[in-house]
C-alpha cells in the first residue's frame, strides 16, 4: 500500500505531532536523570520484583523513603515514556507520508519495549553471579540498559527534528567533512558513555581516587592495576580523545559556509557542555562521588551525545531526505 492510498498522510509540517515529539524527546532526559540518580544512591534494587514494585503500582514507602522513591519514580517515568512512544508511532503511521520516518517511529517502539524488558531483567537476574567478571547478571543488564537509553534518546531526537518546520522546509547544504566529523564524534561519545556505564555498574567511579593525576604522588599512570582501575582509566583517556574530537567537530561547523546560525550556535553549546562535563567529572572525584555530582555528570553526558547527534543529524538532512520514498 503506497502513500497515495492514504490521502491523510502528508510530509508537510504538522505542528501538533511535531510538538508532541519534541515533548517526548524532552521526557527522555527526565528518565535519564531519574535513572542516574537511582544508580548514584544505589537504589537499583530497592524493589526485588518487576514490573510491579513490591507487588503494587503504589508500593508502601515510595513517597517517604529516598531509595524507593528514586526507583519507583524511574519505573513510572519509563511507563510514561513507553506510552508516549507508542502514541507517537501510531500518530505518525496515520499522518506522515515519509516512510522512513514511520519506520523510525516503529523502531523507537521496539527500542523502548526492549529497554523495559532489559530493565526488568536487571532486577530479576540480580541474584545470579558471574565469577569471571565478579558481578551479577543483573548488573550486566544494567550496563546494557544504560547504553540502550542513549540510543533511544537519539532515535527520538531524530524523529522530533525531522518533524520541525526547519527540517521540512529548508535545505541544509552542509559539506561532507562536517558530516564525517559528526558521525565519528557520535560514535566516540557513545563509546565513552558505554565505558561509563560499565564503570558505574562495576563500582569503579573512585577506583582512581585522585584527579587530574592518577596517584597521590602526581603520577600519570595508576600505581596498581585491576579491572576497575583499567575501566576508570579508559574513561579518562576517552575524555581526552573526546575533548579533541568535539572541538574539532565544532571547528568544522564554524568553518562551513553552509552552516546555519542554529548549527553554529549548537557547536558553541557542544563545546560548553564538554567543558562543564569535564568539570563535573573532576568534582565527582573531589567530592568522593557525591550523588548530585554523579547524576549531573550522567545527565550532561547524555546532553552531550544528544547535541552531537542533533548537529550530525541536521548536517545529514539533505542526504536523508533524498532517500526514495517507500510504501
Amino acid at each position: 500500500m503506497t502513500a497515495t492510498a492514504h490521502p491523510q498522510r502528508t510530509s508537510a509540517y504538522k505542528p501538533a505531532v511535531a510538538w508532541f515529539a519534541a515533548l517526548g524527546s524532552a521526557w527522555v532526559f527526565v528518565l535519564v536523570a531519574l535513572g542516574a540518580f537511582t544508580t548514584s544512591i544505589g537504589a537499583g534494587m530497592a524493589f526485588l520484583d518487576w514490573p510491579l514494585s513490591n507487588g503494587s503500582l503504589n508500593p508502601s514507602g515510595w513517597l517517604t523513603e529516598i531509595d524507593k522513591f528514586a526507583e519507583h519514580s524511574h519505573r513510572l517515568s519509563a511507563s510514561v515514556m513507553s506510552a508516549v512512544t507508542i502514541i507517537l508511532a501510531f500518530w505518525l503511521w496515520r499522518v506522515e507520508a515519509r516512510a522512513w520516518l514511520r519506520k523510525l517511529a516503529l523502531f523507537a517502539v521496539a527500542l523502548v519495549l526492549t529497554q523495559a524488558v532489559v530493565g526488568g531483567l536487571r532486577v530479576l537476574l540480580d541474584h545470579l553471579h558471574v565469577a569471571m567478571v565478579n558481578t551479577s547478571v543483573g548488573r550486566l543488564f544494567a550496563m546494557l540498559h544504560a547504553c540502550l537509553a542513549q540510543l533511544f534518546a537519539c532515535t527520538l531526537i531524530a524523529i522530533a527534528v525531522a518533524l520541525t518546520r526547519g527540517w521540512i522546509e529548508r535545505r541544509s547544504p552542509i559539506g561532507c567533512a562536517v558530516r564525517r566529523a559528526g558521525v565519528i564524534c557520535c560514535a566516540l561519545v557513545f563509546y565513552q558513555l558505554a565505558i561509563a556505564a560499565v564503570m558505574r555498574h562495576s563500582f569503579a567511579g573512585l577506583a582512581i581516587p585522585t584527579f587530574p593525576a592518577s596517584t597521590p604522588e602526581g603520577g600519570l599512570l595508576p600505581a596498581a592495576w585491576d579491572f576497575r582501575v583499567a575501566i576508570h582509566f579508559a574513561h579518562r583517556c576517552m575524555a581526552v580523545v573526546l575533548s579533541i574530537a568535539l572541538v574539532w567537530f565544532a571547528f568544522k561547523i564554524w568553518c562551513d559556509r553552509g552552516a546555519s546560525l542554529a548549527l553554529r550556535c549548537g557547536a558553541s553549546v557542544l563545546v560548553s557542555l564538554l567543558a562543564f562535563q569535564i568539570l563535573l567529572g573532576a568534582w565527582i572525584i573531589w567530592s568522593h562521588r557525591a550523588a548530585a555530582m554523579t547524576t549531573a555528570h550522567v545527565l550532561v553526558g547524555a546532553a552531550t551525545l544528544a547535541t552531537t547527534f542533533w548537529l550530525t543529524w541536521l548536517a545529514h538532512r539533505d542526504v536523508v531526505e533524498e532517500t526514495p520514498a517507500a510504501p
